[in-house]
């Protein structure tokens, strides 16, 4: 569905809205699992943020995090269940800190916003699709949940100059944007989920979450990487759903 000029998917399954937001080289496709599983039951919004449309200009985390609070007034959302993986659980944080009154839960899962590493030594070379295909796959435990989608989706903006022009952009603003001295005002409840085989988040930076975050709660999820609502859907659904009914 687009509306003006938001982009997004929305289940209308319920009246509780929650909101999900995708990481720098993800998509609404990653959350599947949870759009399907919770769907019928709240109403879930996926937008899709601008990462590799906005005037490279003014991207930053600051910009994306005006572009979800102006969705949310577009929208008409009093209180969000906000969920985020990878730089989508970074926005939640910055979102939460600016609105807290609108904020009713925060999962985070693989977030920045402590530590990350989702560049690792080198950005994927262009043109060279054996390697972007290793380093897709090394983003989980399972290198076999990295689908010929998922990887071709990759290859396509690396070798799009102005799309991975974005991309660092966008994590640089992240490595910029660290949260420790903050986060520790969100008081929101927080649920944590983590892959105990996370490259990029590594499980220590959830436990760093879990000890600065107040109402938090951490779950650790074995042969995991940095997706756990794609590697492990059932088990990820499961522990939400049982959070949300908490809270």
């Amino acid at each position: 569905m687009s509306d003006r000029e938001f982009d997004y998917l929305e289940t209308k399954g319920g009246d509780s809205v929650l909101l999900l937001l995708h990481g720098l080289f993800g998509a609404t496709g990653n959350f599947k699992g949870i759009q399907e599983y919770f769907g019928s039951k709240f109403n879930v919004v996926t937008p899709i943020l601008p990462i590799l449309t906005m005037d490279v200009k003014n991207l930053s985390l600051e910009t994306l995090v005006e572009y979800i609070e102006d969705f949310v007034k577009y929208k008409g959302f009093k209180k969000v269940h906000l969920v985020g993986n990878s730089l989508g659980g970074h926005i939640a944080q910055l979102f939460a800190l600016s609105n807290m009154e609108k904020v009713a839960s925060i999962t985070l899962t693989g977030s920045s916003g402590l530590f990350e590493n989702s560049m690792g030594s080198t950005f994927p070379k262009r043109g060279d699709y054996d390697f972007v295909e290793k380093k897709a796959k090394a983003i989980f435990y399972d290198p076999e949940v990295a689908t010929k989608e998922v990887i071709d989706e990759v290859f396509d903006i690396v070798n799009d100059r102005n799309k991975a022009i974005r991309v660092v952009v966008a994590a640089k603003s992240a490595v910029r944007n660290n949260l420790k001295e903050l986060i520790h005002k969100i008081t929101a409840p927080v649920l944590l989920v983590w892959g105990k085989q996370d490259t990029v988040t590594p499980s220590w930076v959830g436990e760093k979450f879990h000890e600065l975050l107040p109402n938090s709660r951490l779950e650790l999820f074995d042969k995991c990487g940095h997706a756990p609502m794609m590697e492990l859907p059932h088990q990820f659904n499961t522990t939400l759903e049982n959070f949300l009914n908490k809270v």
